[in-house]
């Protein structure tokens, strides 16, 4: 199969070590999600504060995501995954121990971020072992990690029920440490690592103009997806009155989509083009986001929530196949830098939902906000693909290969 022949083609142990640590990171990252219902409920939390809390572990993880990537490219990824996942377990421990009010929720949060960063470790341990045509199912695969908020969404509400939501946080020790151990023995830094660098260097893609449309593309992408999978627990209880456990498998389904069809955001990516498959899962996430807007009847906005984070996450695999494109040599600061950006986008959705529903008394609003803009993020992809990137770094290459006879195939590709 061509699918099995791309994984071969690099290291498949380091790429599921790297699926194993953003998946296990990932489920970590959002557990205040779905044990909000729970929190709040302890604590008598306002929506504002509801969407606050779910929200400060994104922001933290988006800025850690920033040294986490120039960790990686300075000392590698594989030991900057395991200091990683080593800090992970110090909020689990103290959040399980000592977590009582609201402020210290908050910090707890923004602790969590390490987790979030893992991020800027995984995809570049994944991305530098695979050659450019097979970079997006690399990268999709790797990124296919934040099916962990599938796990976080089933198992938090369901274990809640019975030990707590301090309890749930201290379970989460186990498989963040099974993790830690074997990342250690399966991932294997790529020998195409580069050197370390001055600092400033790292900086230098800020001065140019993709990698601000990458951020903005994935703070759409990947901001709409962790901000909705950290949100809808509380949707489906407010909104629905749907029982906690229950909330939980619904958003579980909903993260399903967004999670496990980014490999196949990646390969299509491959297959016709980054631009061209992105374009189509923007136009489609609008319009699923604007029908939720209009709140209608259960079924139809679980259906609508379904399609929508499977646009996203198809979309967030869509942009990590362009990025490596453009930055090969810098993917480690890159992935941090954009990686932020997305979490950023996921700070303010459940932060702007939480607001909106309290300030104008419906959820629905902040919907078509986020429906908006992904229609704006559309218009500004066409724009930028006619103006730049189509006659610049996606402009047609030259490949050659050999064939039967001794012969040699030339064949022009067309990026985009």
């Amino acid at each position: 199969m061509k699918l099995l022949k791309a994984i071969k083609s690099g290291h498949p142990g380091t790429l599921f070590s790297a699926f194993l640590y953003f998946d296990i990171s990932f489920m970590v990252w959002v557990l205040l999600g779905p044990l909000a219902v729970y929190i709040s409920q302890d604590l008598a939390l306002t929506a504002a504060q509801k969407g606050l809390m779910v929200a400060i572990p994104i922001l933290s993880g988006a800025l850690l995501r920033i040294p986490m990537g120039i960790l990686t490219d300075r000392i590698g990824p594989k030991k900057s995954g395991l200091l990683g996942m080593i800090m992970t377990l110090a909020p689990l421990i103290w959040g399980w121990q000592f977590a009582q009010n609201l402020t210290q929720v908050i910090a707890l949060g923004l602790l969590l971020g390490v987790a979030g960063a893992s991020f800027a470790v995984a995809l570049p341990l994944a991305s530098r072992w695979y050659s450019t045509e097979h970079q997006g199912i690399a990268m999709g695969i790797a990124g296919a990690g934040n099916s962990g908020t599938v796990l976080a969404a089933l198992l938090a509400p369901r274990l809640a029920e019975s030990i707590g939501w301090h309890g749930v946080l201290g379970v989460a020790i186990i498989p963040v440490s099974f993790t830690l151990v074997t990342f250690f023995f399966l991932a294997e830094d790529s020998p195409d690592q580069p050197g370390p660098r001055p600092l400033r260097e790292y900086f230098k893609v800020l001065k140019g103009s993709d990698i601000w449309w990458f951020n903005y593309f994935y703070g759409i992408t990947f901001g709409g997806f962790v901000g909705l999978a950290s949100f809808l627990v509380i949707f489906f209880v407010d909104q629905y009155g749907l029982a906690r456990v229950t909330a939980g498998n619904f958003t579980a389904a909903c993260v399903f989509a967004g999670s496990f069809f980014r490999p196949l955001g990646g390969y299509l990516a491959d297959c016709f083009g980054g631009v061209k498959v992105l374009s189509i899962l923007y136009g489609l996430a609008a319009l699923c986001m604007l029908g939720v807007g209009a709140l209608p009847p259960l079924a139809m906005v679980t259906f609508l929530l379904f399609l929508g984070m499977l646009c996203l996450g198809m979309g967030n695999g869509s942009v990590f196949q362009l990025v490596p494109q453009r930055y090969r040599s810098e993917i480690g600061v890159v992935t941090g830098i954009v990686g932020a950006a997305g979490g950023i986008g996921g700070f303010f959705l459940p932060t702007l939902l939480g607001y909106l529903k309290e300030s104008t008394g419906s959820y629905g609003t902040g919907f078509f906000v986020f429906g908006l803009a992904a229609v704006t993020a559309l218009i500004l992809l066409q724009v930028v693909y006619s103006l730049s990137w189509q006659t610049s770094w996606l402009s047609r290459r030259i490949e050659i290969a050999p064939v039967e006879g001794g012969r040699i195939r030339m064949e022009v590709v067309f990026g985009g």
